[in-house]
This record gives C-alpha cells, sequence and structure tokens, in this order.
C-alpha cells in the first residue's frame, strides 16, 4: 500500500468519484473484489455514460442554468394565500379578503398584495396533489417532494429515521451530478435552516447513495428568522484561503506526485487516463477565484434593494440566493422556516392561523418571493433560472379538524396532500399563467391534478435532463431520476 505524507484524517476534500484519495491509494494496483483499479474506473464511466439522459427536446427543454427552490416548510395554506374561495361555509372560508391581482381573474388574499402585482411573470400550480400513503405528515412527504420517492420506513405517525447514505438523493444533488456548473463556484447551496421536522434533521436534503460529493453546501446561521445581525455575519471560513493552507496543499500534492511516481505507475497512468487531478483542482480554483466569498458578501448590495427583500433571514436568504446563482451556483434552496411546527413564522398552522399568516410568515413570503421574482427578471436572469415556490401539502378546507392526528383550533388548518398550490416560474415558464383548478372548497384538484413526482420531472425537464435517466443506487440497482413524466404543458 502507498502511504502518502501528510496529516491523518484531514484529507480536503472527496472525489467527485465517490472515493476520496486515500481510499484510491488503498486500492493501489492490486483487485478490489477482484477488479483492477484501471477497470474499476473504467466500469464507473460505463456507469455514469448509461445514466447520461437523450436529447428528447421539445417545451421547456434545457431552459434552465439554475433552479432557486424557495420550500415552504410545513405545508402553507392555500385557501389563505393564492387560491381563496368564495360561496363556502364559514369555517372554510379564509378569514383574509381575496383581491385581484395582474391577472383577470386570478384572485390571491390581502395578505399578498406584491405577489399579486406580479402574477405576470409566473404560473400557479392550484392542483398539486397526492393520495397520502403513509405521507400525511412532514418528514416523509418533505422526502417525497425532495427525491421523487417514499421509503419503506414510515411510521404511522410519518417519521422517519435520520438521514442515510441508503437514501435516494435530493434532485440538487442529481441536478449537479448530472450537469456541473461551469464556472468555479459551489455547485449546490442550501439555506438558511436544514430539512427539520421534531428530531429527524437533513432527511431527504443530502445526497443519499450518490455520495458526499454531491451533498449541498449547507449555510445555516444562528439565530431566528427575524435575527438580522446573525444574517448580516455569515461565516464563510471553509472559502478562507489562508497562506499556509496553500503550501500544504502543494507539498502535499508534489508528495503525491512522487510517491505514485515511485511506487505506483499503474495507479500514475490510471490518474491521468481519468483525469482524477480535475477533481481536486475545481476545489481549489473555488477557493482561489474568490466568486463564493464574494456571492456571501451581502453588503456589496444598496440598502435599496435589501430593503425590497427585506430585512429578516428570509428575504436576505432569497437575495442571497440570488447573488449565489448569478455568481454560478446552479441549485440554491431556501428553506423556511427551521422547524416546521414551531411558533416561529411557520407555516404549520394549527393553532392561531389568521394572527400569525397575517404578522409573520404571509409578509415575509409576500416581500421576500416578489422581490426575487422581479429582480430576477429585471436582471434577464429569470430566462434561466428556475424558480419554485412549494411546500410538503397544503392545509385542510375545513378548519378545526383533525386529518392527521393533530390537534387544531378553531382557527387551525390541518395537514392537507390531496390539494394544494406551487408557484413555478422562469426556464420558459409560461407567464401570467395558472395551470389546474381546485374544486370549489379547494379540497381536490378538479383539472389536472399535478403530483409532487411530475414537478420533479418538470424540474429535471429544464435542465435538458430526461427524468427517466437512469442512476444507480447503493446496491448498485438501476433506478430512474423519478418515477415520473414532465408536465410540458406548463411551458411556453
Amino acid at each position: 500500500m502507498i502511504i502518502v505524507p501528510g496529516r491523518p484524517g484531514k484529507d480536503l476534500c472527496d472525489s467527485h468519484l465517490g472515493m476520496t484519495r486515500r481510499d484510491i491509494l488503498r486500492v493501489g494496483g492490486s483487485s478490489l473484489m477482484g477488479l483492477s483499479l484501471g477497470s474499476l474506473f473504467q466500469l464507473q464511466a460505463a456507469s455514469a455514460a448509461t445514466t447520461t439522459a437523450p436529447k428528447i427536446g421539445g417545451a421547456g427543454w434545457g431552459k434552465a442554468k439554475s433552479i432557486i427552490m424557495v420550500y415552504l416548510q410545513g405545508g402553507p395554506s392555500h385557501l389563505d394565500l393564492w387560491d381563496p374561495k368564495d360561496n363556502v361555509p364559514d369555517n372554510v372560508r379564509s378569514e383574509f379578503k381575496p383581491i385581484d391581482t395582474k391577472v383577470p381573474g386570478v384572485r390571491f388574499t390581502e395578505i399578498l398584495p406584491k405577489l399579486a402585482q406580479i402574477t405576470d411573470k409566473f404560473t400557479l400550480i392550484r392542483s398539486m396533489s397526492y393520495t397520502p400513503n403513509g405521507l400525511f405528515n412532514h418528514t416523509a412527504a418533505i422526502y417525497q417532494m425532495m427525491t421523487g420517492y417514499t421509503t419503506d420506513k414510515v411510521s404511522p405517525s410519518g417519521q422517519l429515521e435520520p438521514p442515510s447514505p441508503k437514501d435516494f438523493p435530493n434532485f440538487g444533488s442529481n441536478l449537479i451530478r448530472l450537469k456541473p456548473p461551469t464556472e468555479p463556484m459551489l455547485p449546490f447551496v442550501m439555506l438558511p435552516r436544514p430539512l427539520q421536522e421534531s428530531n429527524v434533521v437533513g432527511k431527504g436534503g443530502t445526497a443519499g447513495f450518490l455520495g458526499k460529493a454531491f451533498d449541498p453546501y449547507t449555510l445555516y446561521p444562528e439565530g431566528d428568522d427575524m435575527d438580522m445581525a446573525k444574517m448580516s455575519r455569515i461565516k464563510v471560513d471553509d472559502l478562507q484561503l489562508r497562506p499556509e493552507v496553500f503550501s500544504v496543499r502543494l507539498e502535499r500534492r508534489a508528495k503525491l506526485r512522487d510517491a505514485i511516481n515511485s511506487g505506483m505507475p499503474v495507479l500514475e497512468k490510471a490518474v491521468t487516463d481519468y483525469n482524477l487531478d480535475e477533481y481536486y483542482d475545481r476545489a481549489l480554483k473555488l477557493i482561489v477565484s474568490g466568486r463564493a466569498r464574494e456571492a456571501f458578501n451581502l453588503e456589496q448590495e444598496t440598502p435599496k434593494t435589501r430593503d425590497t427583500y427585506g430585512r429578516n433571514t428570509f428575504g436576505q436568504s432569497c437575495l442571497l440566493a440570488r447573488r449565489l446563482v448569478e455568481a454560478g451556483t446552479r441549485v440554491v434552496e431556501v428553506v423556511w422556516p427551521k422547524v416546521a411546527n414551531s411558533d416561529n413564522h411557520s407555516w404549520d398552522h394549527h393553532v392561531g392561523l389568521t394572527q400569525r399568516m397575517k404578522d409573520q410568515s404571509g409578509p415575509m413570503l409576500d416581500t421576500g418571493l416578489s422581490a426575487l421574482l422581479s429582480d430576477l427578471d429585471e436582471r434577464g436572469m429569470l430566462e434561466e433560472t428556475l424558480v419554485v415556490a412549494v411546500g410538503e401539502f397544503g392545509r385542510s378546507p375545513q378548519k378545526g379538524v383533525s386529518t392527521s392526528g393533530n390537534g387544531n383550533s378553531a382557527d387551525g388548518r390541518d395537514h392537507w396532500p390531496y390539494c394544494y398550490t406551487a408557484v413555478v416560474a422562469g426556464a420558459g415558464i409560461k407567464r401570467g399563467n395558472v395551470h389546474g383548478k381546485s374544486d370549489k372548497t379547494g379540497s381536490a384538484p378538479a383539472e389536472d391534478p399535478v403530483h409532487p413526482g411530475e414537478l420533479l420531472a418538470t424540474i429535471y425537464r429544464t435542465f435538458g435532463i430526461d427524468p427517466a435517466t437512469i442512476v444507480y443506487n447503493h446496491l448498485n440497482q438501476p433506478r430512474e431520476l423519478v418515477k415520473a413524466e414532465a408536465v410540458t404543458r406548463l411551458f411556453v
């Protein structure tokens, strides 16, 4: 075995191939389960080739270069936001007054006045729907929304085990694997909170069986949604290039090459043939370029722009998402809030829905999302940036009833996966459009239902990726990215 001099346990980055440099050196010129290193690389190359999607073309195909997912964790009430109903019983009707929007015949509630003025920039999907098979509570529903798959181990309450290397990948991990960024920039960023329900943190938010090389870069500042002192001091120490680190890195690389040249000519040839150094050089270029550090510097924005997005964690996260995409990041997921069933700006409105939506979550969403869409459009970025705003489900049409085993106050709504709303914009998506229709009480789709898997398939399509593209799991079993077809009617 070749041993590379250096500090043990301090590998600087993982290989794009799912192995560290240490793993490769341990394999050496010997066999790994009967395979030589060269053969192993050949199999990986062949596997990668089989996951390359054929160009199928058509509406919306390959329009997107990046995506911003505004994930409204907890399940926002479609009836109290963008699908209000008239002539319904009092325990169904929203307490908020309906208002006209820029698109004739489309109405929102009064807590979304800014979004109401830019409905000509996006499509509303008012028919998101799925039948809950163990997916009535947050964790399992989040996993489905983020990966396109359900898990075998769903408890009656919908809780899951913590994240596992066996999990299906988050859609963002699939995207950066199949469409790696062309700039020296962080490919996938998740902020400002992890996906979390109770004590299960991060389920559906990792690369799972793809390996940690495709995990998101996570940015989780301390503090709550109004603590701008914390948000303004985002720490990116791991993106700082210290002179001693640079010299150590060069020294280690030199010693590595010496070790290879002197002891393993076969391994040297494999590294050369398969351009292994490219993956490490990419990480170094990211740090040297400074693009990520600059993108995280919100102080470069004018006070007016920062005010437009909202001086709160959600608003500034939306602004940061725009800056990251502008710098070359492929996938940004803005997850809000930290804990789905908390009382702090949550969408999980079992109790006190009216006051909490009016004073907390409603105005923050209206300001932050409207600013993001308008800013992207004004900069010409919306043509190649897909924006999706959605939760794992909606809220029950009837107030005060229990649909998931949770208690609800008279003005609270429980979980409701049968019908809810998503917002999609950019990358060839129709503007000023409403896709699908809910029934009289917002209980079920009346027209054109869209399953969460179909929404993910649509996302893949905008990047020029066939949703049926095969990926191999931890057991080397072939699996589709998602078992669904894109909704092509969403596109121009």
